[in-house]
This record gives structure tokens, sequence and C-alpha cells, in this order.
């Protein structure tokens, strides 16, 4: 008998937009290639980057907010799965999945800790340094904390991009290890081999993200900043700044006298990416990891990233460029992986074995896929043993279903005499 599984998407999937998109569409095909019947429905506006799900053969449909037209839905599809895409989506739509489909695996897909990345910005707004304990007063004290967790912990399985994370979790909010699993961007390093143009058939930096996320707004600012002092010491040097959904303060920031060139959307990642000689990606905040980053691996670029950039990306191994945090070094980084071309060509040679050990979709597809059969082979006594996720259901997910039902009341047309 063929599976269903839903997938409930915070926005319609734009893989050449985002990471996120990309990574939604990773778990998409993953599911259709067990012959699984797939929905994808959200509450979201359609957008003119999001992908043809009909073209992948995946149902989709638009649902509302606050709307028992959803319940009635779900519960004649009836699937074996529902995947809700950030943990928001679960708060709007998981009560409604548990009342309807109680014998639904549930299962949340972070794309990232948004708890983590909201608490970097507010330490950089304070102007303070980042230190462990600080970001860990932070997140103790964050309100989205404690949903984000909560959401985590009401659901059967979450799937957790950065391997950081995961530590995250299991050491300073004490989240069961069988409750999330690690999974990383799914690659197909056969579909996608490094394609490496040599050093001197490049040229130029490249920094490249959708404008709409807030880290990669921030680092094109800090770029503004740093960029004049790298174009002192490589006067030929361009900056080309590519991204998804450039706003009118994005692209006022153009600049031909200096460089600092604001492109926009770029209709082939791979191909600018592979055309530049260094990737910039000074991000100052963030979390998960970063799709900018894996692109350029694939390209055979090097890139110059901070700490919380490369943060979950590379273990061990030697990042493929340089790792700087403070505008002199990283100003020094890009002057080096751009003039030496040892260092450019030393910075790259690990990558094919790193990519491999790291992100290969044919050992992370069949991972992901053994842990989510063996916990809806015994999903009774999977939720019997989270008495924490039971109790948040109990509780917590009353609030949000009178909060629901009383929206929906609000929303309601009023008859006339």
């Amino acid at each position: 008998m063929t599976q269903t599984v839903l997938v409930i998407g915070y926005v319609w999937p734009e893989p050449r937009s985002s990471a996120a998109g990309s990574h939604m569409l990773s778990l998409l095909r993953l599911f259709r290639q067990q012959g699984w019947q797939v929905v994808f429905a959200t509450p979201a506006q359609k957008t003119e980057h999001m992908i043809d799900l009909a073209e992948e053969g995946i149902e989709s449909l638009a649902i509302q907010l606050n709307h028992s037209s959803f319940d009635d839905f779900v519960a004649t599809l009836n699937p074996d799965y529902v995947l809700f895409d950030r943990f928001m989506v679960e708060e709007q739509f998981g009560w409604r999945v548990e009342k309807a489909c109680p014998d639904a695996m549930r299962i949340l897909d972070t794309e990232d800790l948004q708890c983590l990345r909201s608490a970097r910005q507010k330490i950089l707004k304070e102007n303070a340094s980042l230190s462990d304990t600080l970001l860990s007063q932070h997140l103790m004290n964050s309100e989205l904390a404690k949903r984000e967790i909560a959401a985590i912990l009401r659901c059967d399985l979450s799937l957790i991009i950065s391997d950081y994370e995961i530590s995250l979790l299991k050491d300073s909010f004490k989240v069961d290890s069988t409750l999330i699993h690690h999974l990383p961007f799914m690659l197909d390093l056969n579909q996608h081999p490094i394609k490496e143009k040599c050093f001197s058939d490049r040229k130029h930096f490249i920094t490249i993200g959708n404008f709409r996320h807030a880290p990669n707004w921030d680092s094109v600012l800090y770029l503004q900043q740093v960029w004049p002092l790298i174009k002192k010491q490589i006067p030929e040097a361009e900056l080309h700044i590519y991204g998804a959904y450039p706003p009118k303060k994005a692209t006022q920031l153009n600049n031909p006298k200096t460089g600092f060139l604001v492109k926009g959307w770029a209709e082939d990642a791979f191909e600018v990416l592979g055309d530049a000689r260094v990737c910039l990606a000074p991000l100052r905040f963030g979390a998960g990891i970063k799709g900018k980053l894996i692109d350029a691996m694939l390209m055979g670029t090097p890139s110059v990233t901070t700490s919380i950039g490369a943060e979950g990306m590379a273990g061990t191994d030697e990042w493929p460029g340089i790792i700087a945090d403070s505008t002199d070094s990283i100003i020094q980084a890009a002057m080096t992986l751009y003039q030496s071309e040892e260092h450019w060509q030393q910075s790259t040679c690990s990558l094919p074995e790193l990519l491999k050990q790291r992100y290969d979709k044919t050992v992370l597809s069949e991972q992901l896929m053994d842990i989510i059969k063996n916990i809806k082979t015994d999903l009774a006594q999977h939720r019997e043993n989270n008495f924490t996720g039971a109790m948040l259901r109990h509780h917590s997910m009353k609030s949000t279903y009178f909060m629901s039902k009383w929206i929906e009341a609000k929303n309601r047309p009023t008859k006339t005499a």
C-alpha cells in the first residue's frame, strides 16, 4: 500500500533562491524516491521563483491559517507522515494534525535554529563580544528558544542541519538524542562533481545570498565597509554581489567606480561562482549551514568566511579557504587567496573528500529513511518515551488551539438580518 507524506511549507520551495528551498526540494525528492505519495501544502503566497512541483510528481495546494478547512483536508488525506517546515508551522498546524490524524508520524525540519540566529543578532546589535557564556544567557532567556525547543519536543523527530546545533540541543537544552537527527545538505555528487576553472582563468570576488535573509543583508553592509580596503590593495578586482529579491536599498549600493557591483538575481549560481576567484562571506551572525559556501565548494571556489559562516560545515577537516573573524584578518585572507596561486590551490585540494564524507546524498538519504521507518514501526513506544513532549502537547497546544479557534471565529463573516 502506498504511503503518503504531507509536507506543510512555510513558503513555496525556491531551490534557486535559497539554501532552505534547495534543502526542502531534496527532501521532497527523497520521499518521492520511496514510492510515496507526496503532497505539499502551504498558506504562503506564490512567488516568481518557486519551483513547479507538478513536474516533480508532487501534488500541491494552498491552505488557510486558522481555518477548519485544513482539518477536513488532512483527515481526508490521512497521511502516514507529516513534515512541518520550521517550528512556526508546527505551532500553527501541529495540534490540528494530532487531532485529525493521531497515528501520523510528525517530523519537524528546522532548517536552522532560529533562536540561535536571533540570539547572535541581538549580541551583534549590542556591540558585545560573542562568547559561549553570553550566547547561553541570551538563549536561556529567549522566548523564541522556548517556542522552538517546545516544537522540537512535541514532534516525533526533528531534522537538524548542523552538528553544532545537534550538540547545542543535547548539551544546553537536554533534548533526547532519539528526537533529533543530523541532516546536512544532501548532494548528488555524481550529478554535481567539482567543476573547477584554474586560478588564472578566474577573476574578481563574489558574494551571494537571498537579500531577504537578515545575515546575508548584514554581510553586504559589512562588505561595504571592508571592500574599499581590499580594493586599495587589489585595484583591478571587483566584488560581484548576487542574490534573490534585492531591495532598492541594496541596488542603490551599486558603485561601478569602486567595483562594488550589486548584480541581483543570478540565473546560474554555479556559473557565477565558478567564474570568481574567491567567495567572500563575512557572516557576523546566523545559524545552520550555508548554501552559498556549499555551492562554492562544488565549483572549487575557495571562500573567506567567519567562524559562524563555517560552523557545522567541515568538522575537523581543513576549511577550503580561510576563516577570519576580524576586519584586518578578512582583508588579509582575501588578499592571500586572490593573489597567491599556491595558497588558492592548497585551499581546495581536499574538497572532494570533504564533500563525500559529509554531504553524500546516498549515505544521508539511507540514514534518514532508516530512522524514520524505525520510529514509525514503534511509534507508540517512541511517544511513550517522550514524556516531556506529551506534556507540552497536553498543555501548551491548548493555548494554540484556543487562539486559533478565536481567530477563526473572529474572521467568520457576520450574518446580517
